[in-house]
């Protein structure tokens, strides 16, 4: 479950690092832009998701090991 965890955060490392090449900085209000900035936002969200996750792992494995 740990190595599936480091893979999504990777993918969504990699997908945000795409998407904000992708983005049209000179009219970022065109279609493909708005959708890369969302893309962008979610990828963002799901690194942030993770990080909690990870550590919430760690203070679990902290309060196990003091009882």
């Amino acid at each position: 479950m740990k190595i599936f965890r480091y893979i999504l955060l990777v993918i969504a490392i990699i997908l945000v690092i795409y998407n904000l090449t992708k983005i049209d900085y000179n009219d970022p209000f065109n279609s493909e832009s708005i959708i890369a900035f969302i893309t962008v936002f979610a990828g963002l969200c799901v690194v942030l998701l993770l990080t909690i996750l990870r550590l919430s792992k760690k203070i679990e494995n902290i309060e196990k090991r003091k009882s």
